[in-house]
């Protein structure tokens, strides 16, 4: 049986994520391979990638609440929004106070509307934002909703800016910097940065990269099913759980999960994948043969 899980990888800084996925299947001698979410060159800390046919669980992890510590450099603006990019302007900063710090944050707390860097992988009429910004090209970018759950400063020795920041799936942090700077009339850009967390993923149990070896790394490979840790769990009969193997639907009672998506398992507590509930019955949605 082919292997499948879940790596918690402590990232290195000037990788992208794209390497960090060639060098684990060269690691694994494996092709299915996914990262679950981009993290910049400049950024370290945790990236989840899943392997063989647990990427068809990537998904869920993509969603997650992120965590990050991240330094600011007030008083500079740059292209990419972060140290990488070339200096657009350069501002005053002495003005700046922990008082205008505070009050500056609390308007980024919650739900916000954030325009994504240019520097960034969204793509436009099929092209990567970040190559049109290579090309000198600026472009329209619609803002979207994002939520910020905690924006706290932690340390402010001018003109760094240290902050700590949990924020929903999609937000740029760079772009958060930038927006921050702009509030507080002097400019901003992100000079350090550090996922901490993706959902229960931390870096307590990240791995670093290098520490990964061909004989050895099926030892750091998470279950599959820690993908979906966070849905409610259904623990079902043999005879249900074949019968959603085989594409068909369960009944649903009254003693099952009140959501409209579970991770299924069998008695023996083997997980088979997920399900979709409607007010009658579950569907097969994504349903596994023998993962683990």
């Amino acid at each position: 049986m082919m292997a499948a899980g879940v790596l918690n990888i402590d990232k290195l800084q000037s990788m992208t994520s794209h390497d960090v996925v060639s060098r684990i299947r060269r690691v694994s001698n494996m092709r299915r391979v996914g990262h679950a979410g981009t993290l910049d060159p400049l950024a370290t800390g945790v990236l989840l990638l899943c392997v063989g046919r647990a990427t068809r669980l990537v998904e869920y992890l993509m969603g997650q609440p992120k965590q990050y510590i991240t330094t600011v450099r007030l008083g500079q603006t740059t292209d990419s929004y972060d140290a990488e990019g070339d200096v657009v302007t350069e501002r005053p900063y002495t003005h700046v106070t922990t008082t205008h710090i505070a009050a500056a944050l609390e308007p980024f707390r919650g739900t916000i509307q954030q325009q994504p860097p240019m520097y960034s992988a969204i793509k436009k009429d099929g092209q990567p934002l970040y190559k049109l910004a290579r090309q000198g090209k600026e472009v329209e970018r619609p803002s979207r909703s994002v939520h910020i759950y905690s924006l706290e400063m932690t340390a402010w020795e001018p003109p760094h800016l240290s902050l700590s920041v949990t924020c929903s799936s999609g937000t740029y942090i760079r772009s958060l910097a930038h927006d921050l700077g702009e509030s507080l009339g002097c400019g901003g850009h992100v000079t350090a940065l550090r996922r901490t967390a993706v959902g229960d993923f931390t870096l307590a149990t990240a791995i670093p990269l290098d520490a990964l070896t061909p004989d050895n790394w099926l030892d750091y490979l998470l279950p599959s099913e820690t993908a979906v840790a966070h849905l409610p769990r259904l623990n079902i009969a043999q005879q249900s759980a074949q019968k959603l193997q085989m594409g068909q639907q369960i009944m649903r009672t009254a003693d099952h999960p009140a959501a409209p998506l579970v991770r299924i398992y069998t008695p023996d507590d083997q997980f088979i994948g997920l399900a979709v509930g409607t007010d009658e019955s579950w569907q097969p949605h994504k349903i596994f043969q023998g993962i683990h």
